[in-house]
């Protein structure tokens, strides 16, 4: 599969994000990634739908939108009718709400023609959503604990994108996209995608490069 640049705006200077998204296009980003943080599920408040919807007209590329939030079904029509192509949500808040809630809340999404992912954190088993599989367009492993930008690479995401991209294999869903986040950058992108990442999302290390295009192409390569 062909690797894919997300772009994560969470790196971005909010007072530019328009000028952000237009340079990360220019530069060769795939896709924009977009972290909302709703202050509960995470410590960060970071934006919501209206920049989303404000970012939109801007570019062409996708807006992958990354809910970060306690109660993310309650927040897809928001997403969807700003614009997101695809939208993913933790297994960690749907599970301590009801045992049905993850699929509930991805059948949802999908209703509105869009694509959807499930998203696990460094410390929930990737098997544990296994189950899912069936409906997801994505699957989002975080290398680190989300909330912040810059944290450095864990390499227990390694086997997380192994195991997911054996189990996708397995039940003929070949196709599916599996998404990296956190601590990304040209010096690990190589062995995250040879693990089974095709999507790998970078913010820091793309926003504080000299030169945008030459980061993204590097990790791209």
């Amino acid at each position: 599969m062909n690797i894919k640049i997300a772009a994560s705006i969470l790196s971005a200077d909010f007072s530019q994000m328009g000028e952000a998204v237009k340079k990360l296009e220019r530069a060769g980003a795939d896709i924009i990634h977009c972290d909302v943080m709703d202050g509960s599920f995470v410590q960060p408040i970071t934006f919501g739908g209206q920049m989303v919807k404000n970012i939109r007209p801007l570019t062409k590329l996708p807006l992958d939108v990354h809910l970060m939030t306690e109660h993310p079904k309650t927040q897809i029509k928001f997403f969807a009718e700003a614009g997101a192509d695809i939208i993913t949500v933790h297994y960690e808040a749907c599970s301590k709400i009801s045992g049905g809630y993850l699929r509930e809340t991805l059948l949802l999404i999908k209703s509105y023609g869009i694509k959807c992912g499930v998203v696990v954190n460094p410390d929930t088993d990737v098997e544990k959503v296994f189950d899912v599989f069936d409906i997801c367009d994505m699957l989002l492993v975080m290398s680190v604990f989300p909330g912040y930008g810059g944290q450095k690479f864990m390499p227990s995401a390694m086997e997380q994108l192994k195991k997911a991209r054996a189990r996708a294999l397995s039940v003929g869903r070949g196709d599916m996209d599996i998404e990296v986040d956190g601590g990304i950058s040209a010096e690990n992108a190589a062995s995250v995608a040879a693990a089974g990442a095709n999507v790998l999302v970078a913010g820091s290390s793309i926003f504080r490069s000299a030169d945008m295009a030459v980061a993204i192409s590097a990790m791209r390569g």
